[in-house]
């Protein structure tokens, strides 16, 4: 039998009480995996007509689907093409449940290893802005691969504390994304080191980085915007508990119904807010009795999620609104934001306003069909970035990517990036060569070996190519006497 710790044994117990047994007989289930689609290149329809392994949806998220026991979708040439990121099905729900436009401010404040943050991004389809933060700096840098191959063009990568993100972006963000460190309790199953390392106090540390962590980002929530905190924990001095705490100090916080709330979801528990529930340390009347009876009673709207009421391990989800003019009308419809319209710019009037380094970079792009405003081309020390209008806040703040990374001038030539082709669609490159997924020469592409090219697969015999696999770029090569010469990147490689 699984073996679970004692402490929290009993307290699952109380809180579950005839659920329990259904609970406890649900570690001996096998886990669940799954993979969610990249809404930004390709559909869940379309996606199932394409891969090869055995799908099923997953019922609560709209582009996510279980996966067979048998299939390898992270050595498949389209998880290298970004068409989708794989993910533990529970933890797929917040940024599902969050409502993104194109040409919102989105945080997600605690994103590594990025899996939340790639469908944020996905969402924008490229417009507004992705600022995605990781306090460690390993872990930004995957976070950074990951957001890179999903092919999300308008990100910020971030590597602060989230005390000093405030000071730049006060009231700033549309949504933000909390997904807290936490206790792990819900992951115990896909992790049996996590049940291993568990102890009782584990969840009032948490709790104590959590309280930062939820003031932080809701002093960079703008009026009207909202925010959606996550945990995979059951431990109520981390769920109820911190969005009790998070109303009575930010008074403007209203808990908001669950858009399209899945019927497995089972509602939040206000009575685990209760003095009986709470730990003497944290035990604070003030919060308590600041709250309405309509407050409390709006605990409900949060979701908690059981593995043993679903296909999926434990998360805990609170939608909260911060009151303004705009809060009633985002959660009636998308709100589109629109601009003054611009003159569009010929790419050889805007070439002109730049220095000469800039040159081989123009005589790149002059082949890319991209919208692109190109006042907001960057070169530093020759690497060339397509930049966010909102660049100017990350002043003073540490970041590992801000924008796009377009390539590097070496000399006089430019030499395109990995994270420019996967960004790009394959009529955006004139010199496109497209081969089938199960064609042997794009494993070898990936491992980084030299590929031969036949001269109708090629629309010129020289230069630059994008490959791309079933129609979805994958990365750069130089053709030469029908060798493609490979540029994808090392540290993509397929080993």
């Amino acid at each position: 039998m699984f073996a679970l710790p004692p402490a929290f044994e009993e307290k699952m117990k109380k809180i579950l009480k005839e659920e329990y047994p259904a609970f406890r007989e649900g570690y001996e289930l096998p886990r669940k995996f799954g993979l969610r689609i990249n809404r930004d290149k390709i559909t869940p329809e379309e996606f199932e007509k394409l891969a090869p392994f055995e799908l099923t949806p997953i019922p609560w998220v709209d582009n996510g689907f279980y996966y067979g026991e048998n299939d390898r979708p992270s050595r498949h040439p389209f998880y290298y093409s970004g068409l989708y990121y794989l993910q533990e099905p529970s933890a797929m729900t917040p940024a599902n449940i969050l409502p993104v436009n194109p040409g919102d401010k989105v945080l997600d404040l605690c994103a590594a290893p990025g899996g939340k943050a790639t469908e944020l991004g996905a969402k924008l389809h490229g417009k507004g802005l992705l600022a995605a933060n990781d306090i460690s700096g390993p872990r930004a840098r995957a976070l950074l691969k990951n957001v890179e191959v999903f092919g999300i063009p308008n990100s910020l990568i971030l590597n602060e504390v989230p005390a000093k993100l405030a000071e730049n972006f006060p009231e700033f963000f549309d949504k933000i994304l909390v997904d807290a460190p936490c206790s792990g309790e819900g992951m115990f199953r896909k992790d049996p080191d996590t049940a291993k390392a568990w102890k009782p106090e584990k969840p009032l540390e948490c709790a104590r980085m959590q309280k930062e962590i939820i003031l932080r980002a809701a002093d960079m929530l703008r009026p009207g915007g909202m925010l959606l905190y996550s945990t995979c924990t059951f431990s109520p001095e981390e769920n109820e508990q911190m969005i009790s705490f998070l109303m009575k100090e930010r008074p403007e916080f209203e808990i908001l119904p669950i858009p399209n709330r899945y019927e497995g979801f089972a509602p939040g528990r206000p009575e685990l807010i209760e003095k009986e529930w709470l730990p003497a340390e944290l035990w604070d009347e003030d919060v308590f009795d600041s709250l309405t009876e309509e407050q409390k009673a709006s605990l409900t709207n949060c979701a908690r999620i059981w593995p043993h009421r679903m296909g999926g391990e434990g998360h805990f989800l609170a939608l909260l609104g911060k009151k303004g003019d705009t809060l009633e009308l985002a959660l009636e419809e998308p709100v589109v934001k629109k601009g003054k319209k611009k003159r569009k710019e010929k790419q050889s009037d805007s070439a002109k306003k730049f220095s000469k380094e800039l040159t081989p970079f123009f005589d790149f792009a002059k082949d890319l069909d991209v919208d692109w405003d190109f006042t907001r081309i960057e070169v530093r020390k020759g690497q060339v970035y397509y930049v966010p209008a909102e660049s100017a806040a990350v002043r003073g703040l540490v970041f590992l990517r801000n924008g796009l990374y377009l390539g590097e001038i070496r000399k006089d030539r430019f030499e395109p990036s990995q994270a420019l082709a996967v960004s790009l669609k394959k009529a955006q490159y004139w010199n496109a060569i497209d081969l089938p997924a199960d064609d042997e020469r794009i494993l070898h592409y990936l491992k980084g070996e030299t590929i031969e090219i036949e001269p109708e697969e090629a629309k010129s015999p020289k230069g630059w190519q994008l490959l791309c696999v079933s129609g979805y770029p994958l990365g750069w090569g130089k053709l030469v006497n029908g060798l493609l010469k490979n540029k994808f990147l090392a540290s993509w490689r397929l080993s």
